[in-house]
């Protein structure tokens, strides 16, 4: 075909097209009117600024309760005999993370069909929400908590009951079964507390479960391994309680996300109808095993952090500083300064968490706690700003 007949060609085709039409302004695709009122979970942490910090300079990440050591070394042992088993990644993990449930069976005392391993214990909270919750159904939630669940259970549509104790740092059952009916759904507690460290007695929890079996009671022990109080073992008495944890706090798995839940095994079949078993990754539920399979290295690093606790509640004793020595794996600090005080914090190398917006923390900030020899050292920043 000659130049000039392609181009005659091309012209016609251009010539008959199709007119076209002004596109009309585009409307943003609405989002669930449940979702629409929720306030953002907002999750700010200081890890792009240790990393902003000199090289070499040492930085205390003290802002989200993670482990300030690495795991065991068996958990990258283990990583890195997957990778080199020409495992193929590319292949989905084991279906159910049967070898982690497993091993959780030893842990906890409790046989499989107890069990559920979740992609860390938010994925759990979810999948529980998402399972049991639909629009209007009640929720009742002692505050300040783990404000995570909260956005789940809104999500959904639930009509949630705060329940403020006259003192943040103490328990408050006779306020949560004020707060009770018999159309509760669910009654959400977290013990340890986050963020105030309040443990709740398992004769406490075993009542609710007794005095209101139509409610879902979910006992949030993410630092169980810290207090090494928990009651997991009333979910083989009672049908309605589930107990959740994680791995990225004791553990130290924080990146990897793994975490399981514990409940009769008909409230396991109900989860399964929408649970992906493939949701804990393959790294995740080999480190999780070798995590298990080294509970001397747990119980080390558990008695380094009771121990680094008095001596913290030695220094801020010593300063009259109001300070909360919680039996989990951080300390809640009352200033009179705030937002000077995290400022001069920060300006050496110290990241800690801002809770002063949650009932009944009012000028209170949060801080993770580490070892004996990393804690001796934070002392030394800390006597520069207390």
């Amino acid at each position: 075909m000659s130049s000039l007949n392609y181009r005659l060609r091309a012209k016609e085709s251009v010539d008959n097209a199709p007119a076209l039409h002004e596109v009309p302004n585009r409307k943003a695709i609405a989002v669930a009117p449940a979702v629409r009122a929720l306030t953002p979970y907002i999750a700010v942490t200081s890890q792009a600024a240790i990393e902003a910090r000199p090289n070499g300079e040492t930085s205390f990440k003290l802002d989200w309760n993670e482990s300030t050591i690495a795991p065991s070394p068996r958990v990258s042992e283990a990583i890195q005999a997957h990778l080199a088993s020409h495992r193929d990644l590319n292949w989905y993990p084991q279906l159910g993370s049967k070898d982690l449930v497993d091993a959780l069976q030893s842990y906890t005392g409790l046989s499989s069909e107890h069990i559920l391993a979740t992609n860390g214990s938010d994925d759990a909270l979810q999948l529980i929400c998402n399972t049991y919750l639909s629009e209007g159904d009640k929720v009742v939630a002692p505050v300040p908590t783990y404000n995570h669940f909260l956005v789940f259970a809104e999500s959904r549509g639930a009509a949630i009951t705060r329940v403020c104790a006259e003192s943040a740092f103490q328990s408050n059952i006779e306020g949560i079964r004020d707060a009770m009916s018999l159309d509760t759904r669910i009654l959400y507690l977290v013990s340890p507390n986050n963020p105030t460290g309040v443990v709740l007695d398992p004769q406490d929890v075993e009542a609710l479960c007794q005095d209101y079996p139509e409610t879902l009671i979910i006992l949030d022990e993410a630092y169980f391994e810290f207090s090494q109080v928990t009651g997991m073992d009333l979910v083989r008495e009672y049908p309605n309680l589930i107990v959740t944890r994680t791995f990225s706090k004791a553990f130290g798995l924080a990146s990897l996300r793994v975490g399981y839940l514990a409940a009769d095994p008909q409230i396991i079949e109900g989860l399964s109808r929408i649970y992906n078993p493939k949701s804990v990754n393959a790294l995740g539920q080999v480190a999780a095993v070798a995590a298990l399979s080294d509970l001397d290295y747990l119980n080390d690093f558990l008695a380094e952090v009771r121990a680094s606790k008095e001596l913290l509640r030695e220094f801020f004793a010593s300063r009259n500083v109001d300070a909360q020595i919680t039996p989990a794996n951080f300390v809640v600090v009352r200033v009179d300064d705030l937002p000077g005080t995290l400022r001069a914090l920060e300006e050496r190398g110290v990241y800690v968490r801002d809770r002063s917006g949650y009932p009944g923390l009012r000028d209170c900030l949060r801080m993770s706690v580490g070892t004996v020899k990393q804690t001796e050292k934070l002392l030394e920043r800390l006597a520069q700003v207390f």
